[in-house]
């Protein structure tokens, strides 16, 4: 997803003096409002769609960020700004801790898939310790849009193959399953799938030549992550993962097989 034509500078302040999570959810508001892609929708319009998002679960993150997000009826682009608050503020973090970068996406209703990929594609920007330093490290509001585009390590971006390859992602950790979700859902798969399985020990146990091996083993479900990405990306998909998991090789809650696909027809939507 190209995140330059997405993130726009008249929606991006450093330094926002705002108190608490009610002011900074109208902040974003009155920044959002600024985009003339908003022209025909009230900051209260906005205001309210990102309360009613926040009612259903807190978009504060760990290590500082926040994501607020809504979509709208009436919006045909997306609206992405960012927000660093020095001294942070509580915003109902996962971790407890106070949030201090805040980046915000005001989506058209219609597009969800676009939206989880956006989504997903902040995530990985922002798991980037050297990048939430640098951004929140930055004075002027040009500088800390360009260091969160410069961050955004899709290196074959926009490039569109007739070849992909096909992943198999299999997982036995689910926070490792929450991340490397996101990681795939950013490349903006062909088709994307998950299937849960058990261990093949939970069968071979039921098996009467092999009782009494695995029957006191915590039983163990896998997830596993079926995903179609065009062929150039496989590189970068294979760095990315790395980023969540470590060096593959060494990894024993993550298991990664890529073909080379030789026949595709269809797609499928998030």
């Amino acid at each position: 997803m190209d995140l330059i034509n997405l993130v726009k500078v008249e929606c991006t302040v450093t330094d926002a003096s705002v108190s608490n999570k009610t002011e900074c959810l109208q902040k974003v508001a009155q920044l959002a409002k600024t985009s003339s892609v908003l022209k025909n929708i009230s900051e209260t319009e906005i205001l309210e769609a990102l309360q009613k998002r926040e009612d259903l679960g807190s978009t504060g993150f760990e290590n500082g960020i926040a994501i607020p997000h809504c979509r709208l009826e009436n919006v045909d682009e997306f609206v992405v700004g960012i927000m660093t608050i020095p001294e942070g503020i509580d915003f109902d973090a996962l971790d407890g801790e106070k949030s201090n970068l805040i980046i915000f996406i005001v989506a058209p209703q219609s597009k969800t898939t676009e939206h989880v990929r956006l989504l997903s594609t902040i995530s990985n920007i922002l798991r980037i310790p050297e990048a939430r330093k640098e951004m929140l490290a930055a004075t002027a509001p040009e500088t800390l849009l360009e260091s969160f585009l410069r961050f955004n390590r899709n290196e074959a971006d926009g490039k569109k193959m007739g070849s992909q390859s096909l992943f198999h992602i299999t997982i036995t950790n689910e926070d490792l399953f929450q991340n490397i979700l996101q990681v795939v859902t950013a490349m903006e798969p062909v088709s994307l799938s998950i299937i849960e399985a058990k261990q093949a020990s939970e069968y071979l146990a039921q098996m009467p030549i092999f009782a009494g091996f695995w029957n006191e083993r915590e039983s163990i479900t896998n997830k596993i992550i079926i995903a179609q990405i065009d062929k150039p990306l496989t590189n970068e998909t294979i760095r990315r993962l790395e980023d969540v998991t470590g060096k593959l090789d060494d990894c024993s809650e993550v298991a990664v097989c890529v073909q080379e696909i030789s026949y595709s027809a269809g797609h499928l939507q998030a």
